[in-house]
């Protein structure tokens, strides 16, 4: 699988044009599925109109499925636990890319290992996974406690935090860095957060994107962005 990991979708051409050459042909001539999942496991952006937004492609601060796609579907993985897998796996294998919505990156660990989807990714070889945020930090093999929103209920109330995500790359993410509208996303918090990782870690703006292909990973961007090189 080739990945286009995000703080805010596509925001600019230098991302753009980075997608169409993962994809290997226009936007156009592609179909993608996106993957809403993660909203609904955080606060700001759980059920409602947020995630029609997403989904209908109407929410140009983070562009995603607005960008003229052959076609669109939706997966939504909390679904895919009562289909048989033979149903929904080859839907995904036709994908050319799985549009990932931000959220809560523990919320959607959980339900891609539930599902099979996290093993599924690997046979993937010519899809492209774009992440928006959360859907970015998913990748990672954790998070940060400052990440940690969502808890399984199940396990109940008093359980650990758990910031373990997917571990598909070895880099941690930290996202929107200098938001205007999240004061606490700045450098010197990113680093305090990546004292504690673990591992290399990438702080990215909102213009900036992280491509992993072929075992190579390299960086895209029209804004500010940090390479810690710490492992703990």
């Amino acid at each position: 699988m080739k990945l286009l990991l995000t703080s805010a979708g596509i925001k600019n051409d230098s991302i753009k044009g980075a997608l169409v050459s993962l994809i290997g042909k226009p936007i156009e001539e592609s179909n993608t599925l996106c993957i809403p999942t993660a909203m609904y496991g955080h606060p700001w952006v759980g059920s409602g109109t947020t995630v029609w937004d997403f989904i209908s492609g109407n929410e140009p601060r983070t562009p995603m499925a607005e960008l003229g796609w052959k076609s669109v579907g939706v997966l939504e993985l909390t679904a895919l636990p009562s289909l048989a897998r033979d149903f929904w796996m080859p839907k995904v294998r036709e994908a050319d890319v799985l549009l990932v919505a931000g959220g809560d990156a523990g919320y959607l660990a959980h339900w891609m290992r539930i599902t099979g989807m996290m093993n599924l990714l690997p046979e993937l070889n010519d899809t492209v996974w774009v992440g928006l945020s959360a859907g970015s930090m998913v990748m990672a093999p954790r998070i940060g406690d400052a990440f940690v929103d969502w808890t399984d209920p199940a396990l109940g109330a008093d359980a650990p935090r758990n910031d373990t995500t997917l571990g598909l790359v070895d880099f941690a993410i930290f996202p929107h860095l200098d938001h205007p509208d999240l004061p606490s996303f700045t450098l010197v918090n990113a680093e305090k957060w990546a004292e504690g990782m673990g591992l290399p870690s990438y702080v990215i703006d909102d213009e900036t994107a992280i491509i992993v292909s072929d075992g190579k990973v390299r960086v895209v961007s029209e804004g500010n962005w940090v390479n810690i090189l710490k492992h703990m």
